[in-house]
């Protein structure tokens, strides 16, 4: 597996953009490719696509952590070169898409035989749960569920490996116990202190970041 931040914050690529929001991209075994939110604006991401050799047009799927606009910015950007992805959104998501499938996402979904949506926790965001050799990698938008609720619902499809993105305002630091990866991303208030604590699982994040797994 490897996933690539395209949006971020933060910078791990020179001449990269850099904006408040996040998007990724995920590329698993025998799975389209995921592109995992779509940061706040879609030249900033369309650029850093561009910049990293990404083709918008083979994306295969689009998945929309929540409905807040850092997350969603670059949707139309994409959806206007890409006729074909299939998406997903929470329940609680308001656009609307036509032309294509649309997977309206409330409970736990299985996005293929790797790739899992944790479902809409709390009524407000998904979550995906990656199955690597390793145990599962967590992807998050910006955890307002709780990471604890994120990993526990992660944990019913294996042994959670990492989690990668938005970490917010949490704080319960020992519910990182365990994980052999941690990428903190885009809104996560306490970097700083999670790296303090877990200096060799830490992984600094940002457009450009290369993750291989």
């Amino acid at each position: 597996m490897k996933i690539t931040i395209i949006y971020d914050n933060c910078l791990a690529k020179a001449g990269l953009n850099t904006g408040w929001g996040f998007s990724a991209l995920i590329e698993v075994e025998n799975t389209p490719v995921i592109l995992f939110d779509t940061g706040n604006d879609s030249v900033s991401l369309l650029d850093n696509m561009k910049q990293l050799g990404i083709d918008p047009a083979h994306i295969g799927i689009i998945v929309i952590s929540h409905a807040h606009g850092d997350h969603t910015g670059g949707l139309s950007g994409i959806l206007a070169i890409n006729s074909q992805a299939k998406v997903y959104l929470t329940a609680s998501t308001s656009h609307r898409i036509t032309g294509r499938e649309v997977v309206t996402v409330s409970r736990p979904v299985r996005i293929s035989e790797s790739v899992m949506s944790t479902g809409e926790l709390r009524g407000i965001e998904q979550s995906l749960a990656i199955k690597t050799t390793r145990g599962i990698v967590v992807v998050t938008g910006c955890s307002h569920p709780g990471v604890g609720e994120i990993i526990d619902a992660a944990s019913g499809y294996g042994k959670v490996y990492g989690i990668i993105g938005g970490l917010h305002g949490f704080r319960d630091f020992k519910r990182l116990d365990g994980l052999s990866l941690i990428c903190p991303c885009h809104c996560t208030t306490y970097k700083a202190e999670i790296k303090d604590l877990f200096p060799q699982q830490y992984t600094a994040c940002g457009a450009g970041l290369e993750l291989e797994l």
